[in-house]
């Protein structure tokens, strides 16, 4: 039976330094883990070769999230969607240099504008898509979209919009269950039972039900013994990465003991 593997997602330390993210990665005891490609951890060929050389020597195993603020890839302004296709191509090449098994992006975001053009912003969405599909073929990087929760206005969030995204682009996209994001939506359980065999990645935090507060693994309403049936059920074998901002190792154990 395949088995999930446990990581741990930088986004915790996201308002720390470069510095003091490579200071963490140096001393860390986790094989797999989840950089940032955004804010105070936006890499360059600099940053790329600094964390290379780390993961060589702790022989570590990254997934790459890629820019996620102020990036609309369905944004109805023609520059500014080019601006940022190219913000994500340059994710995608630094996603290659660090031999990433994945590149987490978000789905494209609903704006004002959008009702005046119904149906637009889901055919741009779709475009930008394909476009990052074939520019990360090119470079043997897979790419997975991340669930996002709809009241946030995104254009991808229930499982038939999921469905329907899978259905209209070509090529291998890979699905990302968010379960604090899919906890609110009420989805988590639909997404796994139709969608699951699309699933590459995980990452896991917890919350109300109402707000994206990331907290820690059991300190929200997520019915994580459920989750872990239904993962295991689908001898998942990707990598599920806390993404907690806090209490971080006690999620990890709760995890590990989930998936043992």
């Amino acid at each position: 039976m395949a088995r999930a593997r446990i990581g741990l997602s930088m986004l915790f330390c996201l308002g720390e330094s470069f510095s003091s993210l490579c200071q963490r990665l140096e001393n860390i005891t986790i094989p797999n883990v989840e950089l940032v490609d955004d804010g105070w951890h936006s890499l360059d060929q600099e940053r790329v070769k600094r964390l290379n050389e780390i993961r060589e020597s702790r022989d570590l195993k990254f997934t790459l999230h890629a820019p996620f603020a102020n990036i609309n890839i369905a944004t109805l302004s023609q520059e500014m969607r080019r601006f940022t296709v190219d913000q994500l191509r340059r994710s995608i090449d630094s996603a290659r240099e660090l031999d990433c098994t994945t590149l987490v992006i978000h789905p494209g975001l609903r704006t004002g504008l959008n009702g005046f053009y119904p149906g637009m912003g889901w055919e741009l969405n779709v475009e930008s898509v394909q476009k990052l599909l074939k520019l990360a073929r090119d470079v043997d990087v897979r790419i997975a979209v991340e669930n996002c929760p709809a009241k946030y206005r995104y254009l991808v969030s229930s499982v038939d919009e999921f469905s329907q995204l899978l259905d209209q682009v070509d090529g291998d996209l890979g699905l990302v269950l968010d379960v604090g994001h899919s906890n609110i939506d009420g989805i988590t359980h639909a997404l796994i039972k139709r969608l699951g065999t699309n699933i590459v990645h995980i990452h896991a935090h917890d919350n109300d039900g109402t707000r994206d507060s990331h907290l820690g693994v059991g300190y929200g309403t997520v019915d994580w013994n459920r989750f872990a049936k239904g993962i295991r059920q689908l001898d998942f074998d990707g990598v599920i990465v806390v993404e907690s901002y806090r209490h971080i190792m006690e999620s990890m154990s709760r995890l590990q003991e989930l998936f043992i």
